[in-house]
């Protein structure tokens, strides 16, 4: 009698726990909208918002407009060029191809890049592209709008072969740096012999399902496709500001892509099933590498940012600007926690909305 006893109890206890989750889930869901549906009104710019709990999207919600002049309001199939999100994916390639034998972290950029000239290309390795850590100054040429608005990777980089100096000693220091990135495209192709696109898409998007995920190019259909926007405070109305407006959206490393929330959840989970690299490749990229001293308790790993906060697990994101896109991404690898925020206007504050949305699931017994 008394073994059915305990077992009625642990039954009693079980559905109280799961009733009390459900609870929380719904105080954070109301507190999550409550967030985000002041900033984002129904007549202006707007964003889509997501958050994945184990293998449950707990919340999915577009606010406000995607394209103004069509009308077409914000959703979780909403195309947003996520910007320098995009990094981890090229990161993720690189790590993939040294899987494989194609090459090694731990080559340096003469060995992929035998016209650049100057002596301390001997000692910037592929590491200290991925981390940020090269000293390679971002000298880009941009006085010619033209240029700067429709460069590809290799015209956006192609200062490197003749650069007579760095900023620092590489591995010495963080400096956060686009044209590094923009680097990979061409090691991505030498070491795979495919085109960039090509092996992106055959060896990143479709192993994880991301079928209609695709980098931007000038006159490519983008499906469903937000426009960024800035608010011109002159006129009071908002105005296209993305490719033709703002610099190098045209360059696809470090931040080209195209996505919505609901494909981004796929990436998260070909991420967490390790179907493109091992789990200690990947723990290796989410572990830090160098300090950022401006941002205290924030770290750099391979492709991603590590934010160790105390009262919180250690979080891995990346941030996206470009445009007017403002893009958050931020997973949470032990709790199986995906937040991500896609906006296409970027006068909003990420940083402090993103605090706020960690609280409300620590609150709630998520985190």
């Amino acid at each position: 009698m008394k073994y059915i006893i305990i077992f009625l109890t642990a039954l009693i206890m079980v559905a109280s726990c799961k009733e009390k989750r459900a609870d929380n889930i719904l105080g954070v869901i109301k507190e999550i909208d409550s967030l985000f549906k002041l900033q984002y009104p129904d007549d202006q710019p707007g964003a889509s918002v997501m958050i994945l709990v184990e293998d449950s999207i707990i919340f999915s919600k577009g606010y406000g407009v995607a394209d103004m002049e069509s009308g077409i309001t914000a959703d979780e199939n909403t195309f947003y060029n996520i910007a320098s999100v995009s990094k981890q994916f090229s990161a993720i390639a690189l790590l993939m191809l040294e899987e494989e034998g194609k090459l090694s972290l731990d080559d340096n950029l003469k060995k992929w890049f035998p016209h650049f000239k100057a002596d301390f290309f001997d000692k910037i390795t592929l590491r200290h592209l991925l981390s940020h850590t090269s000293g390679i100054p971002d000298s880009r040429d941009r006085s010619n709008r033209e240029f700067v608005t429709k460069a590809t990777d290799v015209e956006s980089y192609s200062y490197i072969a003749e650069l007579t100096q760095l900023n620092f000693e590489p591995g010495t220091r963080y400096e956060y740096m686009n044209p590094t990135f923009q680097l990979m495209y061409t090691i991505v192709e030498k070491a795979s012999g495919m085109q960039f696109e090509d092996f992106m898409r055959e060896r990143i998007f479709s192993p994880s399902g991301m079928e209609e995920t695709l980098y931007f190019q000038e006159g490519r259909a983008i499906p469903r496709m937000a426009r960024g926007y800035l608010y011109n405070n002159e006129a009071g109305v908002y105005d296209e500001f993305d490719y033709g407006e703002e610099s190098f959206f045209a360059t696809k490393a470090d931040g080209g892509i195209y996505t919505s929330v609901m494909e981004f959840i796929k990436w998260e989970m070909a991420l967490r099933e390790n179907l493109l690299v091992s789990e200690g490749v990947l723990k290796n990229a989410h572990s830090a590498k160098i300090d950022i001293l401006d941002m205290p308790g924030h770290y750099y790993g391979y492709g991603w940012f590590i934010e160790k906060r105390a009262g919180f697990p250690d979080k891995i994101y990346h941030t996206g600007d470009n445009g007017g896109f403002q893009i958050y991404a931020a997973r949470y690898p032990d709790q199986k926690i995906l937040i991500l925020i896609f906006s296409n206007r970027n006068d909003r504050d990420r940083e402090g909305n993103a605090a706020k949305v960690d609280s409300i699931l620590k609150k709630g017994g998520l985190i």
